[in-house]
Parts: C-alpha cells; sequence; structure tokens
C-alpha cells in the first residue's frame, strides 16, 4: 500500500522531490490530482510505500520541504 507523503503545487518540484526520495533509495511514485492548468498539472501527490512514509518525510523535512 502506497501513501502521500507530500503534495506539490507543480510538476517540477514533484521530480525534484521524487529524485531526492529516489537518491536515499526509497520506492516513489507520482500521481496527478487536480485539473490541469496551462497544459500542466495544477497538483502532483508523492507517495512512498506505506512502511516507508515516516522515513521518507523525515528526509523530505531534513532537506526543507514540509507539508
Amino acid at each position: 500500500m502506497w501513501k502521500v507523503i507530500y503534495i506539490a503545487p507543480t510538476q517540477e518540484r514533484a521530480e525534484k522531490l521524487k529524485k531526492l526520495l529516489v537518491d536515499n533509495s526509497f520506492l516513489c511514485q507520482l500521481k496527478q490530482v487536480a485539473s490541469r492548468r496551462n497544459n500542466k498539472p495544477a497538483a502532483i501527490e508523492i507517495s512512498v510505500p506505506a512502511a516507508e512514509a515516516e522515513e521518507a518525510y523525515e528526509v523530505l523535512a531534513e532537506h526543507g520541504f514540509q507539508g
């Protein structure tokens, strides 16, 4: 089961956070959750396996990304 740990406002931010998580050995997936504006996603969920969610969130927090 996957757990959302962050909702990014842009595709660029989502990709940056995904890279940070993958570089720290986390599985990660992105999912568009809001309608598109100007052909770009309006919000993207960043999810990790539920068992790794707390640790992954800590990695994000250490790098200044908090929900």
